[in-house]
């Protein structure tokens, strides 16, 4: 049987928000019956999570589901709205219900779901640009937050954890603080007005096999400048020893609108973002050195 917590997903819950969401966890399997009595579901495996519980599960139809759940009913109001901005959309997972008081949303299973990425696979570009121009082309509605508020959340959860870190002596928090206001001088310029994923790095993006492709899951939207999603993208062929123009060259000609200069901006606005965990394990390989010069 699947446990529905184990003792590692409940750390990484209590380091993301704190003491008090043992009592979440402590209630989880409780509302985890609930919920499957009334979905029809079966849980048949746990995937790791920072800031909630993702269960995969099998319908009474027969078909593959998932049920995530989360402590913050503001993450599961977001993600939803955004998911259903984005219904009808090949290249994003779907919802199928939601129960947003209890934090809890059911989704389509993916097959086979992996990641896309997984076991060093080549990047489809071509799936991944037409994966960014369904996302990018959705009218927002109403009610997202700004890019400028995903930066201020995201750069003050990085030096929360930078500070007093080994990092710190490779990244010192002027240099995040440089990083923080390059990104909000972006966010802030009015270029830009789409529903933006947030999150949209490989591992948020799932192989939906040869008839589906590339399918981002995972969002934290908001609504601004949607060059802020291609970063973790056009950075990938550094990883093996190429520069940034190998992404964007790799990139552009399935993006339409591609503006290099302005992904590049933010390249290096968010490059402290990529190394402050690499740099916490003591990971100094050439990608983490590139982008640490990144950030001068």
């Amino acid at each position: 049987m699947t446990e529905i917590l184990d003792d590692e997903a409940r750390a990484r819950l209590v380091a993301r928000f704190g003491e008090d969401v043992g009592t979440w966890c402590d209630e989880l399997p409780a509302l985890v019956a609930k919920l499957a009595e009334q979905w029809g579901l079966t849980v048949v495996d746990a995937k790791p999570g920072n800031t909630g519980r993702t269960l995969i599960c099998a319908g009474d139809d027969g078909a593959k589901k998932v049920l995530k759940l989360t402590p913050d009913r503001t993450i599961a109001e977001s993600e939803a709205a955004a998911l259903r901005a984005w219904d009808g959309c090949s290249r994003v997972a779907q919802v199928l219900a939601a129960e947003l008081a209890d934090g809890a949303i059911l989704l389509e299973g993916i097959d086979p779901g992996t990641q896309l990425l997984e076991s060093g696979a080549s990047v489809p570009w071509a799936e991944v640009g037409d994966l960014m121009t369904q996302i990018h082309s959705v009218t927002p509605p109403a009610g997202f937050s700004t890019l400028e508020d995903r930066v201020v959340f995201m750069y003050g959860l990085a030096e929360r954890g930078l500070r007093g870190s080994v990092a710190e002596a490779t990244l010192p928090l002027e240099t995040l603080d440089r990083a923080r206001r390059r990104a909000l001088a972006l966010a802030t310029d009015g270029a830009g007005n789409s529903l933006v994923h947030g999150d949209l790095h490989p591992g948020n993006v799932l192989d939906g096999g040869p008839g589906r492709g590339a399918v981002a899951i995972d969002p934290r939207p908001s609504v601004g400048d949607p060059a802020f999603d291609l970063a973790d993208w056009v950075t990938l062929p550094m990883i093996d020893g190429g520069t940034l123009e190998d992404g964007f060259d790799a990139l552009a000609p399935h993006l339409p609108g591609f503006d290099a200069e302005r992904v590049r901006a933010w390249c290096v606005a968010l490059s402290p973002l990529f190394v402050i965990r690499p740099l916490e394990r003591g990971d100094r390989t050439p990608f983490v050195e590139a982008m640490v010069r990144m950030t001068a």
